[in-house]
């Protein structure tokens, strides 16, 4: 079977900056920007003559890593903005980490294969538990849902309270800090550490498997999604990248990646 581009939209998501270093996006405009999309797209291929009804089989995601959502598992409403992947009001925390952990800066690399940094979800969750009132009583009331954005888009295509799913998969959780490198699962001492309940955090699912079907009230509804995958991960596979192929994409950063098969090399430069 051979891949034919059909037609493409896009919309423009608004950024906030609530103080110097803050980045955050509305989790409800992140939904509505993908309804219209969906729409727009379908919309574009029907005139172009595509069968689009009944002719859709499957649906993957791609999303932006790191950017981190906390919402309330009774509500289905977000409890504060999605902090994005560049936001850097976690520094403070990554300083004091590295002060108090063995290692400091360096002190999760061999299992989750990442340094502390402001970049990561982990991080970003402790603000939010140390500065927002809400999602500290959620968390302990046992009613928060965290996820980066693939979670949360997952858990509302899927049916959000009615019978929504809770899952990331491999490659959004590698961004995390949290997850384990060897057994591709949340790492129990790593969130112990970090006082972080296993309880919030979504089941990892692989790249490539049915997921769940899109639940009514979005314009692809009962459509199997079939796939999920980091932008950056995504991107390697986009550019057909084989085992230790080096990549580079030139963008907000400079990230270069290379696929290593199924051995890991954690370096401590971080490369």
């Amino acid at each position: 079977m051979s891949e034919v581009y059909i037609d493409q939209h896009q919309v423009e998501l608004t950024q906030f900056y609530p103080e110097a270093g803050w980045v955050e996006h509305d989790p409800r405009e992140i939904l509505e920007s993908v309804k219209v999309c969906m729409a727009k797209a379908l919309d574009k291929a029907t005139a172009n003559g595509h069968n689009v009804d009944g002719g859709l089989k499957a649906i993957g995601l791609r999303n932006q890593r790191e950017t981190t959502v906390v919402w309330s598992k009774s509500t289905d409403l977000p409890l504060y903005n999605a902090i994005v992947w560049m936001d850097a009001r976690t520094s403070s925390i990554c300083r004091r980490l590295e002060k108090e952990l063995p290692g400091g800066k360096t002190h999760f690399l061999e299992t989750c294969g990442l340094p502390i940094s402001t970049y990561f979800s982990a991080m970003k969750l402790l603000w939010l538990l140390e500065n927002v009132h809400e999602v500290k009583v959620a968390v302990e009331k046992g009613d928060a849902m965290l996820g980066t954005k693939d979670s949360w888009l997952i858990w509302n295509l899927t049916g959000g309270l009615d019978g929504g799913i809770h899952v990331t998969d491999v490659s959004n959780a590698s961004r995390t800090m949290l997850m384990n490198l060897k057994t591709l699962e949340w790492d129990k001492p790593t969130l112990d550490t970090l006082k972080i309940p296993a309880g919030i955090l979504p089941k990892i699912v692989s790249n490539a498997e049915n997921i769940g079907t899109v639940a009514k009230g979005w314009p692809i509804a009962g459509v199997t999604m079939s796939g999920c995958l980091g932008d950056q991960h995504a991107a390697m596979l986009g550019h057909a990248c084989k085992k230790a192929r080096p990549r580079a994409l030139m963008g907000r950063g400079p990230p270069s990646f290379s696929t290593q098969a199924r051995r890991l090399s954690t370096r401590v430069t971080g490369f």
